[in-house]
């Protein structure tokens, strides 16, 4: 059994208070660690800790602070093993995943933004030959960051690198459900050299630490994400301190399968982008849209692609799907599979537990992937993020039927369209109400374009430039000449 720490004021420290929560293994269903139950006192040390580091860290030389946090990046990749298997026990996903995507992009996520910091510019305004005006970036102070637990290294590092980068300090909150990489990541600072206080983690749950990072007056800046319902509250629990705020919430995100789609190159990818991560990923697309030519043919091949993936213990290598989150998650998913079957829907494959679990993984939290179709866009299977390995598979008949089904969602995050005409690619694009559009691919990232939703999905845009100006504060000086 292993006992978390906080990590405050560059230190590893147990809860003021000295409750834990347990923390289990969706493999197997066992309590493997502890967590501290953190709370406001706890809290108010991380964020006085934060304020106390300011000044110093926001003066420190962007090459200085550059080299630290590619130290961090060095770090993570010695630790690539450790950090990978944490990340998979935590989460129930497959090692391998965890291996290959997680861990090295957090990793990519502080070397980006160690170096971005090192090539930024300075706007400039020459005003009718009388003025130049010249903008100013500085720091913000304490930035408060609150990541979710699918991906938890990957997105708690998509927050920190870019706060740290432009010389804020942070208060950090993991999940309570995954938080053994975050704690590592402590480590990691302590060696790379992070001086103490400039990054502080926080464990607990989110109505008590979470919320006590909202409330307090000297954090700044909020960078959240998470659930839709959760960040409703944190904004309106934000707008009266006057506090900037981004939010990266839900999405119920459309795969529109056009009938020129190349099958044979595209249908891996497809399949990637409904149940990578047992589609615990906000970004996998939950409603597959296909071209009714294409339809039988596609849930076909769909259908038989998905049903020969390997669902196993997340340890094991060679599995390709492992456990979902928690117990109450995989109750939650499998109530709209009761859900689906109630509205009318044909489920084609899955649809129960899978049955030939090794024994290490009997009481553990696993669904096998499924694939419903027969279900119209205004029912709730449709329309409410189910955030797990189910899919719904619908018919249209032609582009501006596929745009209005692929925008008849309260949500708008993301969307992947698949077709050889460059044309349609284009105008579907354009007319898709969502953040991010992939075409012909899916979860192909580049770190400097902005990230963000529409709608229901979220306020705001983090990555690349619209980063490193959230966590700035822009001043404008203009000198007479």
């Amino acid at each position: 059994m292993t006992t978390l720490t906080n990590y405050i004021d560059g230190r590893m420290t147990a809860p003021a208070a000295g409750g834990y929560l347990d923390k289990i293994d969706p493999a197997t269903g066992r309590v493997v660690a502890r967590v501290p139950d953190s709370d406001g006192t706890d809290v108010a040390r991380a964020v006085a800790a934060a304020n106390a580091a300011f000044p110093a860290w926001a003066a420190t030389p962007a090459a200085e602070r550059s080299r630290v946090l590619l130290a961090i990046a060095d770090g993570i990749d010695r630790r690539l093993d450790a950090l990978a298997r944490a990340e998979s026990i935590d989460t129930g996903k497959p090692v391998t995943l965890a291996r290959t995507l997680d861990i090295p992009r957090a990793a990519a996520n502080f070397r980006f933004f160690a170096t971005a910091i090192l090539h930024t510019e300075t706007e400039t305004h020459a005003t009718d030959h009388t003025a130049l005006n010249y903008t100013l970036r500085r720091p913000r102070g304490v930035a408060g960051l609150i990541s979710p637990w699918n991906l938890p290294l990957y997105l708690l590092s998509w927050k920190i690198a870019p706060a740290l980068a432009t010389g804020n300090t942070a208060v950090a909150k993991p999940s309570e459900l995954t938080p053994t990489t975050a704690t590592l990541l402590g480590e990691i600072c302590q060696e790379a050299g992070l001086p103490p206080g400039v990054l502080n983690l926080i464990h607990g749950l989110g109505a008590r630490a979470g919320m006590a990072i909202v409330e307090h007056p000297d954090v700044r800046s909020i960078s959240f994400t998470g659930g839709t319902a959760t960040g409703a509250v944190i904004a309106r629990t934000a707008a009266p301190l006057f506090k900037k705020l981004t939010l990266e919430l839900g999405g119920k995100n459309p795969t529109i399968v056009f009938a020129d789609a190349d099958l044979d190159r595209q249908l891996p990818s497809i399949v990637r982008s409904a149940f990578a991560n047992q589609g615990e990923i906000c970004l996998c697309g939950s409603r597959i849209l296909v071209e009714a030519p294409l339809f039988d043919t596609f849930v076909e091949r769909f259908v038989a692609a998905v049903s020969r993936l390997t669902v196993g213990d997340p340890l094991d290598p060679a599995t390709e799907f492992g456990a979902l989150v928690s117990a109450g998650h995989r109750d939650k998913v499998a109530s709209y599979l009761d859900l689906a079957r109630a509205e009318g829907g044909t489920i084609r494959c899955g649809g129960d537990r899978p049955t030939d679990l090794p024994a290490r993984c009997a009481d553990g939290y696993f669904l096998s992937p499924t694939v419903i179709t027969g279900l119209p866009m205004a029912c709730r299977t449709n329309q409410e993020e189910i955030f797990g390995p189910v899919v719904t598979v619908t018919p249209f008949r032609d582009e501006a039927e596929a745009v209005a089904l692929a925008n008849d969602s309260r949500y708008g995050l993301a969307a992947s369209i698949w077709t050889e005409q460059l044309g349609r690619a284009h105008r579907v694009a354009e007319a898709v109400q969502c953040g991010t559009i992939w075409v012909n691919c899916w979860l192909l990232r580049d770190l400097r374009v902005p990230f963000g939703g529409m709608r229901q999905s979220g306020v705001g845009r983090e990555g690349g430039d619209e980063a490193i100006r959230f966590f700035t504060e822009p001043k404008n000086v203009c000198l007479k000449l």
